[in-house]
C-alpha cells in the first residue's frame, strides 16, 4: 500500500530561514528575496528520494509523466532524470512517456479563482486507460489541482497521481494533499527553482521567500 504522505513530508519550519549571504544568489535579486528556505542541494537530495518512492509503486506498465508548466519544469526535469535510474515493483526500470500541460490561476501573488488548462479535449481523450503522474511545483490552497483532477476524471484514466515539490501550510487550504510531496513550507510566497512571481525568479536555484521590494518591483 502507498504510504500516507503526511508520514514522509519534510516540513520547513518558519524559523529555518537561511541568510542570503550564506549562499550564492544572483546579484540582481539581492533586495528581492528575504531569505533562503530550501537550498538547492537539499532540494536535489529530496527529489532523488521521491523518485525512488514513486517508481517503486508502479509495475511494468508505461506511465505518462506530465509536467504542469511553467513552475513545475525544473522539478519535472530533475525528477524524471532520477526516475530513469530507479526501479519499479518488479525491480525493473519504469517505461515513461513525457507530456506537458499549462494550468494558470495566479495574478501577482493571489489566486484568481479561475483555472485555465492548455490541453484540448482531443489531447485529454488520448489519456484514456493510461497511468498519469502529474508533476507540480507547489500546492497552495489546493483548489487549482482539485479542479484539474475533476476535469481529468471525465476521461477514464487508469490511474492519476500527483507529485508536488511543495505544499504550503496555509489556512486557506481546501485540505487537498498530493500523493507525493517534497516539502511543506510556511505560508509565504516562495520563488526560485523555477517557481516564479510574474515569470521572474525562475533563474534562482534556491527556494526563497520573496520580499516586499520584490513584490512591488515585479508586480503587473
Amino acid at each position: 500500500m502507498p504510504m500516507d504522505p503526511s508520514q514522509w513530508i519534510d516540513v520547513v519550519e518558519d524559523k529555518f530561514k537561511y541568510k542570503l549571504d550564506h549562499f550564492v544568489i544572483p546579484g540582481h535579486y539581492s533586495e528581492d528575496v528575504e531569505s533562503i528556505l530550501i537550498p538547492h542541494g537539499l532540494i536535489m537530495d529530496r527529489i532523488a528520494k521521491l523518485a525512488q518512492i514513486i517508481t517503486s509503486e508502479y509495475d511494468n506498465e508505461r506511465v505518462v509523466v506530465c509536467c504542469v508548466l511553467k513552475g513545475g519544469h525544473q522539478f519535472f526535469s530533475d525528477l524524471v532524470n532520477y526516475m530513469k535510474k530507479a526501479l519499479n515493483k518488479q525491480g525493473k526500470t519504469l517505461p515513461m512517456t513525457l507530456d506537458f500541460v499549462r494550468v494558470k490561476s495566479y495574478e501577482n501573488d493571489k489566486s484568481s479563482g479561475q483555472v485555465h488548462i492548455s490541453m484540448t479535449d482531443k489531447e485529454l481523450q488520448e489519456l484514456k486507460g493510461k497511468n498519469l503522474l502529474l508533476v507540480e511545483d507547489i500546492i497552495d490552497t489546493g483548489k487549482t489541482m482539485q479542479k484539474l483532477l475533476e476535469t481529468l476524471s471525465k476521461y477514464e484514466l487508469k490511474s492519476v497521481k500527483v507529485a508536488s515539490l511543495l505544499v504550503k501550510k496555509t489556512p486557506l487550504s481546501c485540505g487537498y494533499i498530493p500523493d507525493y510531496v517534497g516539502f511543506a513550507v510556511p505560508d509565504l510566497f516562495v520563488v526560485g527553482y523555477c517557481l516564479d512571481y510574474n515569470d521572474i525568479f525562475r533563474d534562482l536555484d534556491h527556494i526563497c521567500a520573496i520580499s516586499d521590494v520584490g513584490k512591488s518591483k515585479y508586480a503587473v
